[in-house]
């Protein structure tokens, strides 16, 4: 049977400490690797575009909403798990470079909109046709069966950790 990195980590662990059970670092530890792994993949992808992975996030976000890929800031931030002062600052990155326009909210005269242009719109529909085909290719290997199943199990620890 192959070994992998995480392997190699859990048997040094149990040479040095015999009595301890490390077993949970085996998913743990995968789970981890595999995410920085695609991430990197997911990275190569997105610079194609001339983008980077949060600037994917915000365009994906806004495009997903629907017509007309219009989000306040709040609920823009919110999904994206970050804080109002980084979100702030990706917004005026990305409207420098014509992919999102910002307006006067109609219905809080304290707060603006978040809306992608047109070239926004172009941008991301591309990239996202290129992200799902790079992620399908990651997932290969996988039978459809075991991916479903991983899929499955997966959405169970989301669930357990968000709740």
């Amino acid at each position: 049977m192959k070994t992998d990195a995480v392997d190699t980590i859990l048997e040094q662990w149990h040479k040095e400490r015999p009595d301890l059970d490390v077993s949970p670092m085996g998913p743990i530890g995968r789970i981890k690797r595999s995410a920085v792994l695609i991430q990197k993949e997911l990275d190569k992808t997105f610079s194609d575009f001339g983008l980077n992975s949060w600037e994917f996030d915000v365009l994906a976000t806004l495009r997903r909403s629907g017509s007309p890929y219009c989000l306040a800031p709040t609920t823009l931030f919110s999904a994206l798990m970050i804080t109002s002062g980084t979100m702030t600052h990706r917004l005026k990155q990305l409207q420098a470079r014509g992919l999102i326009a910002r307006s006067a909210n109609p219905d809080d005269a304290r707060s603006m909109l978040v809306q992608l242009t047109a070239e926004g719109v172009k941008l991301i529909d591309r990239a996202v046709e290129a992200h799902v085909e790079n992620e399908r290719r990651i997932l290969a290997s996988i039978s459809p069966a075991d991916l479903a199943e991983l899929n499955l199990r997966l959405s169970e620890l989301l669930l357990e950790l968000e709740g």
